[in-house]
């Protein structure tokens, strides 16, 4: 849980300009047509056409991606009856995570009135703005009367999160954590503490999922809801117990699961240990445990334990859901969220928790390699792949179960939509890996010690991209395979500075002495060579014993392209190399080029570079279009480096003439297609955009693209090292396991 102040807080809520969330305009609005269009004269028409027509409202207006998140601020949060007023921070902040996790647009609506009649007339009438409406921190109750009724009356989804939510998200920890300890379901035996919103609806989910009635204790503030109880509620009447017990302590005994939605430190240890063997303990009040999570570790080993907070394992945290159940329900324009469309989100989320975890989560938690087990039931809410796995599911279920207006057909797109939603379009890197799947290669990885190129290189043998080999000492290789349990048992090991390994060093050091005997190399100095890792692993691609080679996540740049010229050599047409980057960014795939490799490149570098680069470019089935850009517009500086990019283009045109490339040109008249063609109408870039830089020296493309990651939170994929006579790539010191999988992607469409 992170740590902060009082102060920290309103100062959070209070800077900048007040609160969290504002409305943007999506269309143009800068010119008096616009504003005709926007409102008056010009809105008249989609009126029409939505009075003819009810279902063009979708068509017309942003209802079909509009939320409301509405609450009477009777049971905010652990703070309780606070008010409408009081409870709106908590409802702007319902708003900013349906945004940022599912781009969900949200109205807040505060409601102030505990009047159920009133409320559910309110909601009514301001329903027909919102394509759905999540009710929120309302009390029970109450809050089931006024979300029967408005399901009821109403044909959008609507849906009381801290009822749903809560039961959605804890009961696929429940059935991954029956799984691990070995549990059945319909023999499983549910204590449950508390019985208001989320508590009930917890346990109706879990008789949907299969435990069953007779073996649930639901224990109030009162104690065990049984037989002798007097006076009880509708709601409560469904959990009666026909077993003699009275207290919390006897519902425990033998007890499987303990599902806690009360109060703070009302489990003892001596409870704990009444259980059955290897016990569940979901202990979920808020902000602070039924029971503290190191205490209960300490009492029962056999124990898998959930609760709501961020500094334990298994958090059963509700943004795992609602943002992904409302995307999924708005695509299909369901008419509700019914119990079909909660259980598909319930076995999404348990089956997301079996799948590797992309290296993003891991590095997000501060954690090495989280696996399906006891501390890792259910998914991370950083997780990027949760919109892409639960909205599907969801949409799903509401298409099979009937209540979708609009059903989706295909589903790859569907997907992708989502990708593009938050701006990770990844369609160039899946075609990318779906090439690479088609002809896998033999991949050297020349740092097989290290903890991230083992996960990279189990990534892509499981996902069928690359077939990898390791370099390194195989004791300690497989000693880091077993503490983190990756599935890299079959995988050749070749430690290159053992003995077994000498023929194999002298017949490398043979073949790179004849390569570079009169350059000064010796046999002896040849030899050497081949202790080191990056020698080793350039000859097996050049003899043929490997397709390629990554490296570079531990040594210097330098260090790794220096083996690769003097074994695998460079491209003799071109005879130079250089480095490019792929930026994923919102608007679409760049490259940028050279970033790596020329410090001050003469203008015959910039155009083996331009050359270079367009060929790969190519490669991902893109046309370059090429921008050579400087400080200067096309000659209006004559001096420094915008000469050897104006003397680049011009061998560039007159050599190349099909290739659409320009300059020298500064970097906003490169990307922007209307500045440019207003300004500059002659350019041969025409109105086109922009998908290839060329920087007039390294430190300028260095500095731009690392600009770009941080600022414009682009993705980075590189260095791509262009010119070799075979695929060798050196990746960036410290490369993520992201890094190194896409690296190696592009390793094998290079060597195929």
């Amino acid at each position: 849980m992170a740590k902060f102040t009082k102060e920290d807080a309103l100062r959070y809520h209070e800077g900048n300009r007040p609160g969290k969330i504002e409305v943007i305009p999506t269309k143009p609005h800068s010119t008096q047509l616009d504003l005709s269009l926007a409102y008056s004269p010009g809105v008249a028409e989609p009126c029409l056409k939505i009075q003819e027509n009810p279902s063009d409202v979708y068509k017309y207006t942003a209802k079909g991606n509009l939320v409301a998140v509405i609450s009477n601020g009777t049971a905010v949060l652990g703070l309780g009856d606070i008010g409408a007023e009081a409870g709106k921070p908590v409802m702007e902040g319902k708003g900013l995570l349906f945004k940022i996790f599912a781009d969900i647009d949200v109205f807040d609506i505060e409601v102030d009135s505990k009047d159920v009649d009133e409320f559910v007339k309110i909601v009514k009438g301001i329903a027909p703005t919102f394509g759905g409406i999540n009710l929120e921190d309302i009390k029970a109750p109450e809050c089931f009367e006024i979300e029967d009724r408005l399901k009821n009356e109403l044909d959008i989804p609507i849906m009381h999160d801290d009822q749903h939510g809560t039961a959605i998200i804890s009961s696929a920890g429940m059935l991954n954590a029956i799984e691990i300890q070995n549990k059945k379901i319909e023999d499983l035996k549910l204590v449950v503490n508390g019985a208001g919103a989320s508590a009930v609806a917890c346990t109706r989910l879990y008789i949907s999922l299969g435990v069953k009635k007779k073996n649930i204790v639901m224990v109030d503030s009162k104690g065990v809801i049984n037989k002798s109880r007097t006076n009880l509620s509708a709601i409560k009447k469904e959990f009666v117990t026909s077993k003699n017990i009275k207290t919390l302590k006897e519902a425990l005994v033998n007890a499987d699961m303990f599902l806690g939605l009360s109060v703070a430190n009302i489990l003892s240890p001596e409870m704990i240990k009444s259980m059955a063997d290897r016990p569940i303990v979901f202990a979920l009040a808020n902000p602070n445990p039924e029971i503290a999570y190191d205490i209960a570790v300490q009492v029962r080993d056999d124990l898998i334990m959930a609760t709501g907070r961020s500094d334990h394992p298994n958090q059963v945290n509700n943004v795992l859901g609602f943002p992904f159940i409302f995307r999924g329900a708005l695509d299909v324009k369901a008419t509700g969220i019914n119990e079909e469309m909660k259980i598909a989100a319930v076995k999404a989320l348990a089956n997301l928790a079996k799948e590797d975890v992309p290296d993003a989560v891991n590095t997000a938690y501060k954690e090495l390699n989280l696996n399906f087990g006891t501390d890792y039931i259910i998914p991370k809410p950083l997780d990027p792949r949760l919109l892409t796995v639960v909205a599907p599911a969801v949409a799903k279920a509401a298409m099979e179960s009937g209540i979708a207006h609009s059903p989706i057909t295909d589903w790859v797109a569907y997907e992708m939509e989502l990708e593009q939603r938050m701006g990770r379009d990844n369609k160039l890197l899946r075609h990318l890996t779906n090439k690479a799947k088609r002809n896998p290669k033999r991949i050297v990885f020349a740092e097989g010690e290290n903890f991230k190129v083992l996960k990279a290189a189990q990534i892509v043998l499981n996902e069928g991209i690359a077939q990898p080999i390791l370099l390194g000492n195989k004791k300690e290789i497989k000693q880091i395979i077993q503490d983190n349990e990756l599935d890299l048992e079959d995988i050749p090991i070749i430690d290159w500075r053992s003995d077994e390994e000498q023929k194999r060093r002298e017949s490398f050091a043979n073949i790179l002495f004849k390569k570079r005997n009169r350059k000064g190399l010796t046999c002896t100095e040849a030899l050497e060579y081949m202790t080191n890792r990056n020698y080793f692993g350039a000859m097996m691609v050049e003899t043929g014993e490997a397709d390629a080679l990554i490296s570079g996540s531990t040594s210097k740049y330098a260090d790794t392209i220096k083996p690769a010229i003097h074994t695998v050599g460079v491209k003799p047409e071109i005879n130079h190399i250089a480095g490019m980057y792929l930026l994923m960014t919102k608007q679409g795939p760049i490259f940028f080029s050279d970033t790596t490799v020329n410090p001050r490149p003469d203008a015959q570098t910039l155009v083996d570079t331009t050359l270079l680069t367009a060929e790969a470019v190519r490669k991902f089935n893109i046309e370059p279009v090429i921008a050579l850009v400087s400080y200067s517009n096309f000659g209006s500086i004559r001096s420094g480096s915008p000469v050897r990019v104006q003397e680049a283009t011009a061998r560039l045109h007159r050599d190349h003439p099909d290739l659409i490339v320009d300059g020298d040109i500064q970097m906003n008249f490169a990307l922007n297609c209307e500045l440019r063609n207003q300004m500059f109408p002659f350019s041969k870039l025409g109105k086109r955009r922009v998908n290839t830089i060329i920087f007039p020296n390294l430190s300028s493309g260095n500095i731009a693209y690392k600009m770009m990651q941080e600022l414009a939170q682009a993705e980075a994929i590189g260095p791509i090292l262009l010119g070799m006579n075979k695929s060798i790539h050196v990746i960036a010191l410290e490369s993520s396991v992201r890094e190194i999988v896409n690296m190696t992607t592009i390793a094998v469409v290079d060597a195929q």
